[in-house]
């Protein structure tokens, strides 16, 4: 071969997203797609919920949030109803008085830690998953836009947390009302919530505590997106959670606390009065919202620039 001949050509593959002529109507500069290709219709919210509701490990986490209510049914009816062993009346206490106050007494022995897990599975396992299952490049050559990815991701896992949320409280209602009959909820300070009142008391916990979780979610989200372990960032969120509830049980920290989204993580109790109290409530969501806006964002601002191998 001489100097002057060249090697023929390697074929050519069209690339979606390539700066190509602007066409008929185009802007200049536009960049070119693929005729069909619409970014916004990959990945659609509806298959990853499906795909997400089928796996194993949300089928089981249903099943243990069922479960728990009817484990602590299956206590009080083996020891009997639970009794102050002070002379302070606690939430506890009360737990058999009705179906209202068997709810809430099962919302204040989870929110602490049962409740933390399948919020950090769902955010922590999302992206890890795929990485894991060496899948998650091929999602992006599909081609799924990395942004449209991750919107689709935390969408459906937040969906899975919040229904876990509900799934809670309603299995609870539901097994206290047969139990221990439909009635008012007992205050433990002293006083009665009517049936109706406490019901929308116990939604405006649920949303409460789904918001104070969002911490976690950030945390196992933002770890998912640079792991490809799943067990990684789902054991990272929890054992970070965990971090944050020891500092906030060191008070010699003092003011440095109200920084903690450990500590206001039983603001919701305060609804459980003749008239709420929201303060707590209101402080609460606000760390939580802004700790877990910033990790959304970390995670956002670095998959768009990780080099996915996997």
């Amino acid at each position: 071969m001489t100097a002057t001949e060249s090697t023929p050509d390697a074929p050519h593959v069209p690339d979606a997203t390539a700066t190509g002529p602007s066409g008929p109507g185009d802007a200049p500069g536009e960049r070119a797609t693929a005729p069909g290709y619409r970014a916004g219709r990959t990945l659609p919210l509806r298959v990853e919920a499906i795909r997400q509701l089928k796996r194993r490990r949300t089928l089981v986490m249903g099943g243990v949030l069922a479960l728990l209510p009817l484990v602590l049914l299956v206590a009080f009816a083996v020891a009997g109803s639970p009794g102050g062993r002070s002379d302070e009346v606690t939430l506890m206490d009360t737990a058999t008085a009705s179906g209202a106050n068997f709810a809430a007494t099962c919302l204040f022995v989870s929110a602490g830690f049962l409740l933390v897990i399948p919020v950090a599975l769902f955010c922590g396992d999302t992206v890890a998953s795929e990485a894991g299952w060496a899948s998650l490049r091929y999602l992006l050559a599909a081609p799924v836009p990395r942004a449209r990815l991750l919107w689709s991701k935390l969408a459906v896992a937040l969906g899975l947390s919040a229904a876990a949320m509900v799934l809670l409280p309603l299995v609870a209602l539901a097994v206290g009302a047969a139990a221990y009959g439909w009635g008012p909820l007992e205050i433990p300070t002293g006083g009665t919530l009517d049936a109706g009142t406490a019901a929308r008391r116990l939604a405006v916990v649920v949303a409460y505590v789904f918001v104070s979780q969002l911490v976690t979610a950030g945390l196992a989200f933002w770890l998912s997106t640079k792991t490809d372990a799943p067990l990684g960032a789902v054991g990272g969120a929890v054992g970070l959670t965990i971090a944050g509830n020891v500092l906030d049980a060191v008070t010699a920290l003092g003011g440095w606390r109200d920084f903690l989204p450990a500590h206001w993580q039983f603001a919701w109790a305060d609804v459980f009065q003749p008239t709420p109290e929201w303060g707590g409530m209101i402080q609460g969501s606000a760390i939580s919202v802004t700790y877990a806006l910033v990790l959304f964002a970390l995670a956002f601002r670095g998959f768009a620039r990780k080099d996915v191998v996997s």
